[in-house]
């Protein structure tokens, strides 16, 4: 059976050489030359239109070891980068051209990949029932996107990113917050003693983390919003913004009480340690089950990455934040995937049609290569008639398959983080200590499953990464 891959990025190029390598023939659809992308400007498959970074490298990064578990596991991306390698310090960085020209010489010369070249404009006909993997990326064509709503629901795509920054559990002082939502519900937890508990796992679903402000500290942070650097729209960006999802310095400049009677209203909510209303509040929600990171709620933003480390340090009980992820707000065509996909990356509303790539709701080079993979191992098991065998879920690869499906109040697209991996049996490890013994457990983990699980690996060879 043929397979057709939609879309010649990083997603859709991994995904098409990875089935291939399993025996698979593959149909990939590119618009170029025929048509661009606003950001685009070459006609090679794989252009890297923003960075030219495929950030850091260490194995106690989450992105590090998501690298080293593809480059292990055989990727076409991940060989292409470090032929493209320039000098980047501790990241992974490349020469675009290079890079480029190294994924479209190896796609165009696989005898089980066919490049053709059209303008897809709706879903391609599903008669046949061939599976179609949907790897367009997040400036996918209004026409295409438009089909695609009709299929999924409109309420279900959308077209423009609003996220939100997230923080680690562990570095959150703890004596400076209270647990609490708004009006008791979710109220703090006390042992059997009457004390406090800050034991994550016995709070409910509404509970939140609440950082107060007084009327000094508040003022000083809504000016440190209001002068900070912010990144300017990409050419192929507008600046419109959505009223639902105004970055946090824009909703600052609109006046001063502007947050305080918005997302840091503090209506409803009591600080225990002084019986009082606070002034404001940041509120912390947790992000994932372990309760192991917490995104800062309404707090999408525009600014540069070191203005948010420094004003995001500002608020009481972030002082020594460690930023898992940065906020940001840009174009970005992305489904609900938590709602969506089947655990195999299937739509739910057409069973011939998967969804890889930043359609699907990864952030990053990286994780588009990662989903991409994915996508195409466990297509490959299913069309070769082996069990689908998903790597195990303390993998990076794992982590990836976690977020697109964690099902929360609204789905938003993440790079991969420690949070998307279970935390280690002995949480009291220091964080580079955790993170390593999660990189460690990690790569064991994986290297089982490449051995084992049908389809997972082909014969290719890997050079570890440095920690």
């Amino acid at each position: 059976m043929k397979v057709t891959v939609v879309g010649g990025g990083l997603a859709g190029c991994e995904a098409a050489f990875q089935l291939a390598e399993r025996g698979i023939d593959v149909e990939l659809i590119e618009q170029k030359p025929l048509s661009r992308t606003p950001a685009q400007t070459t006609d090679k498959l794989c252009e890297l239109v923003c960075s030219n970074s495929l950030r850091g490298a260490s194995l106690t990064n989450a992105v590090g070891l998501l690298k080293e578990e593809l480059r292990r596991a055989g990727s076409l991306i991940v060989e292409a980068a470090e032929i493209a390698r320039v000098p980047a310090g501790g990241a992974l960085a490349v020469d675009r051209d290079v890079f480029a020209s190294t994924v479209t010489a190896r796609i165009h010369a696989h005898p089980r990949i066919h490049v053709r070249h059209e303008v897809v404009t709706r879903l391609p006909d599903g008669a046949a029932k061939a599976p179609v993997i949907l790897a367009t990326g997040p400036l996918t064509g209004d026409a295409l996107a438009a089909d695609l709503a009709h299929v999924v629901g409109a309420e279900n795509l959308a077209y423009y990113d609003a996220i939100a920054p997230i923080v680690s559990a562990d570095s959150i002082a703890w004596d400076k917050v209270f647990r609490q939502s708004r009006w008791g519900k979710g109220a703090p937890v006390t042992d059997e003693s009457g004390d406090e508990t800050q034991d994550a796992t016995a709070l409910g679903d509404e509970a939140y983390v609440n950082c107060p402000f007084d009327e000094e500290g508040y003022k000083t942070f809504v000016r440190a919003l209001m002068d900070s650097q912010k990144v300017e729209p990409r050419a192929f960006e507008d600046a419109r913004y959505f009223e639902g999802c105004l970055p946090i310095e824009v909703m600052a400049s609109r006046g001063e009480m502007t947050l305080a009677f918005g997302p840091m209203k503090p209506v409803g909510l009591t600080d225990p340690r002084t019986g009082k209303r606070p002034y404001a509040v940041v509120q912390l929600r947790a992000e994932d089950k372990m309760q192991t990171a917490y995104n800062l709620v309404g707090f999408q933003s525009r600014m540069t990455h070191g203005d948010q480390a420094r004003i995001f340090r500002m608020i009481p009980g972030l002082e020594d934040a460690e930023i898992l992820r940065y906020g940001s707000v840009h174009r970005n065509t992305f489904i609900d995937s938590p709602k969506l996909l089947d655990a195999r990356m299937q739509l739910r509303a057409r069973s011939n049609f998967f969804v890889a790539g930043q359609l699907a709701g990864v952030e990053g080079y990286v994780e588009s290569c990662a989903s991409g993979f994915l996508c195409a191992v466990l297509l490959a098991q299913a069309l070769t008639n082996h069990a689908v065998t998903p790597p195990p879920e303390t993998t990076a690869l794992g982590g990836i398959r976690t977020h697109l499906m964690r099902a929360t109040e609204k789905f938003q697209p993440s790079n991969i983080t420690w949070a998307c991996m279970p935390p280690p049996p002995n949480r009291r490890l220091k964080k580079h200590d955790r993170y390593r013994a999660m990189a460690d457990r990690a790569l064991l983990d994986l290297d089982a499953w490449l051995s084992t699980a049908p389809l997972a690996k082909v014969a290719r060879n890997f050079r570890p990464l440095s920690s």
